[in-house]
């Protein structure tokens, strides 16, 4: 595993399934921007804050990594997110589902920490689970 990716892994083993979010100012770079389709949050405290969202919707997320390779500044990211919809989530309350879903995540490392991720996740996989419709 390169240093870049064990970067990459201790953002997900670490403040992701341990909830340890003291890692993210070491882990993340200053000009840290973490973008999906349609959205773009900027700094620490933006990821910060999207991930105590997916904690606070999800009572026992997990985020497992399925596939991770790269080379030089650049991580690519295979993972599955579980969990049980215990709580709010973009307006729709907790609905005690299980669920499991897939994504990816594009990372660049630069100096020692994350500078920016690309993270494309299945919101549609992911919301048909949330409304009990078969996936």
């Amino acid at each position: 595993m390169t240093p870049q990716q064990q970067i990459v892994r201790r953002l997900i083993d670490e403040a992701l399934n341990r909830q340890d979010y003291s890692a993210l100012p070491e882990l993340l770079h200053d000009e840290y921007v973490y973008r999906t389709p349609g959205e773009e949050l900027v700094g620490v405290e933006a990821l910060r804050g999207r991930f105590e969202m997916y904690h606070t919707a999800f009572s026992d997320l997990a985020v497992r990594v399925d596939d991770m390779f790269g080379e030089g500044d650049r991580v690519a990211t295979a993972f599955t997110l579980t969990g049980t919809h215990a709580g709010e989530m973009m307006g729709m309350s907790g609905t005690g589902r299980r669920v499991s879903v897939n994504g990816i995540v594009h990372s660049c490392v630069r100096d020692g920490r994350i500078v920016e991720e690309w993270e494309l996740m299945d919101e549609a996989a992911l919301f048909r689970q949330l409304e009990g419709a078969p996936d």
